[in-house]
């Protein structure tokens, strides 16, 4: 097989890949979740906050106030957003080298998202896309698929948010 046919393999997987990582975060915005998960983690009990007189708008006070707000939310946004990432590259096939194939875990804080897996062959390749749920998936996964997302389960540590 000439190199250009090999690179023109390559980038067609890639394609693929990233095609399927498009749908799937698609996927996971268009479900309606409740905003209590099934299983969720106890949540710690807020400190009382003394009760601060209302400043006057247009204050530095009131700018200040308002962007606190404005940062609690946002922090609870970004652990909806799949940020955390781990890769695994293998040799699917004894007769290839170069670890050509690769699964890749994207997942959110809560451990949910997508598995994104790509075997190469000499003669063609192929690319998967499972869903996670709290760091599981009710497809079997390979052995590279668990190694990717239990990676982002010990970074998480023992506690999830």
């Amino acid at each position: 097989m000439s190199s250009t046919l090999a690179g023109a393999f390559g980038v067609a997987a890639l394609f693929v890949a990233v095609l399927a990582l498009v749908f799937a975060i698609q996927a996971l915005r268009a479900r309606t979740v409740p905003v209590e998960k099934t299983t969720p983690a106890p949540l710690p009990e807020p400190e009382p906050q003394p009760v601060l007189p209302e400043a006057k708008p247009g204050t530095v006070k009131a700018e200040l106030r308002r962007l606190g707000k404005e940062l609690e939310v946002t922090r609870g946004e970004v652990k909806e957003t799949l940020q955390h990432l781990a890769i695994v590259r293998y040799d699917a096939f004894g007769d290839t080298g170069g670890k050509l194939s690769w699964s890749l875990a994207l997942l959110d804080d809560h451990g949910d998202g997508v598995v994104l897996t790509s075997i190469n062959s000499r003669a063609d390749a192929r690319t998967y896309a499972k869903e996670i749920k709290a760091f599981k998936s009710e497809s079997k996964l390979s052995p590279e698929e668990e190694e990717a997302i239990e990676t982002l389960a010990k970074e998480a540590g023992p506690t999830v948010d």
